[in-house]
């Protein structure tokens, strides 16, 4: 090591930037910091710095000049060019060998792009996914490191040291190469989209069958003691009972529309692009995108009408219904979102551990449950698993909560209220467990309008066009897989 004293530099003194340089001089690491506004470095060193283990740097130079070698420098900026630009500025400073860590919300293609033109320079690229918000980055985070191997035994120490604990493990492992980091961050943000998405459905079917919002903080509460225990059920429980500084209480006042910063819509994309049936995701996306056109739906709601059917059931026996809808789609959440994972460490040559990667989801992260501990166990018992639903433990509970699964998407149906998650996830389900599906049809047609030809029963692998009107020809289109 050179005579250098900071152990790793950190560049980006935003709030994600600052926790986690704090959280590392706890952990008795030496941080160099430095942010494109200097009077920024000033101000933290004065203040939330002061007294520990924190240098500050006045430039790029001034911070590379800092550190021992190998150099390991984070960035935590803004996802795309600001990056570039960063990793621009640092490459002619830095050494062969050297470490370029980016810790930001990137498209795991641009880490694929990075660790291949940064190894061509020697420099040894790592993107990792960061999760936890806040609070998680300056007491625990989940990170997910990917990129170039070679810089992993650089960095174990310290982002184990920093990582969230789960059952005395570091929710940190190295992931794999090139953007596999980034890809298991955006599919871990993805199935956050989706968890969200699935709370306020529940929520939506509570305010429409006259349920109180005390009732509600309660309900969620006891769910939070058994197998629904997680940090978004946990502070929907929280929001439910916050109050306003008028006594009143706050969520009712809140504008019902909800923005995104793109990872639900990556992971979508990413569904498509490697044709994996993540269902509820994309729904979860688009769910935000209809509660966006906030005066449009205003309009519509004076126009449009709906079922007059009010709920007449016992509520508290619904409310394990609910219990049980919001358990089922969960499991096929993630079901899916491990087989996006799966298809895609096929195609990139990821030797992803998907015990591993639900354990660095159990902490720190904001998808932190119990559940996830069971999905652990399931990828233990067997890496080879196809889908979480042929778990023993998962097709158990997914049995058991069929009835009330299925009772609460009828009855949302018949009072009108928009079900989009929990009704995908359903759907999923029982497209996934059915031996013969209607896509005989699909071929069909596919071949009279096109000539696309079809496979026959018993013979797979081999394609046939047929003239169905009499009227075309013999010959038939390229095949192609749609």
């Amino acid at each position: 090591m050179s005579a250098g004293k900071g152990d790793i530099g950190l560049i980006g003194l935003a709030v994600m930037g600052q926790n986690l340089i704090l959280n590392m001089a706890d952990h008795g690491f030496t941080v160099v910091a430095f942010n494109r506004s200097i009077e920024k470095v000033h101000a933290f060193l004065a203040n939330e710095a002061k007294g520990k283990s924190i240098i500050g740097a006045e430039s790029i130079q001034d911070l590379v000049n800092k550190l021992k070698t190998p150099r390991r420098i984070m960035l935590l900026v803004k996802a795309g060019d600001a990056v570039d630009n960063f990793i621009n500025q640092l490459v002619p400073l830095l050494d062969k060998g050297d470490i370029v860590i980016d810790g930001g919300n990137s498209e795991y293609q641009d880490s694929e792009r990075r660790t291949k033109d940064l190894a061509a320079k020697g420099i040894r690229f790592v993107g990792t996914g960061v999760s936890g918000g806040e609070e998680g980055a300056r007491y625990g985070p989940s990170l997910m490191p990917g990129g170039n191997k070679e810089a992993w035994p650089f960095i174990k120490d310290i982002f184990q040291g920093i990582a969230a604990k789960a059952d005395g493990q570091p929710c940190c492992e190295w992931v794999g190469n090139d953007g596999a980091g980034h890809f298991v961050k955006m599919v871990h943000n993805g199935i956050e989209y989706g968890d969200m998405q699935l709370i306020g459905e529940i929520y939506h079917i509570m305010s429409s069958i006259g349920i109180s919002q005390e009732e509600m903080a309660d309900t969620f509460e006891e769910w939070n003691k058994g197998e629904l225990d997680s940090f978004l059920i946990e502070i929907t429980r929280d929001i439910l009972r916050f109050k306003d500084s008028d006594g009143q209480y706050l969520l009712p006042k809140i504008r019902d529309t909800a923005g995104q910063k793109g990872t639900g819509k990556w992971t979508a994309i990413a569904a498509l692009n490697y044709g994996v049936p993540v269902t509820l995701i994309g729904e979860a996306v688009f769910s935000r995108c209809l509660s966006a056109l906030k005066n449009e739906r205003v309009n519509a709601s004076k126009k449009l009408s709906g079922p007059s059917t009010k709920f007449t059931g016992c509520k508290k026996q619904f409310l394990g219904d609910l219990q049980q809808a919001l358990y089922a789609a969960k499991i096929v959440s993630y079901a899916q979102g491990f087989m996006l994972l799966r298809e895609a460490a096929k195609v990139h040559n990821w030797n992803l551990d998907y015990g591993s990667i639900a354990l660095m989801w159990r902490g720190g992260c904001i998808i932190r449950s119990v559940f996830l501990g069971q999905i652990k166990m399931a990828f233990d018992k067997d890496p080879t698993l196809t889908s979480l639903l042929l778990d023993p433990f998962f097709l158990k509970a997914i049995t058991n909560a069929q009835a009330g699964w299925r009772n609460v998407v009828a009855t949302a149906v018949t009072l009108g209220v928009p079900t989009p998650a929990l009704g995908t996830a359903l759907a999923f389900y029982d497209g996934y467990r059915s031996e013969r599906l209607p896509a005989n049809l699909l071929q069909a047609q596919r071949d009279y309008f096109g000539a696309h030809t079809y496979e026959l029963l018993g013979k797979e692998g081999t394609f046939v066009h047929t003239n169905w009107t009499g009227k075309g020809g013999n010959i038939s289109a390229s095949t192609y897989d749609a």
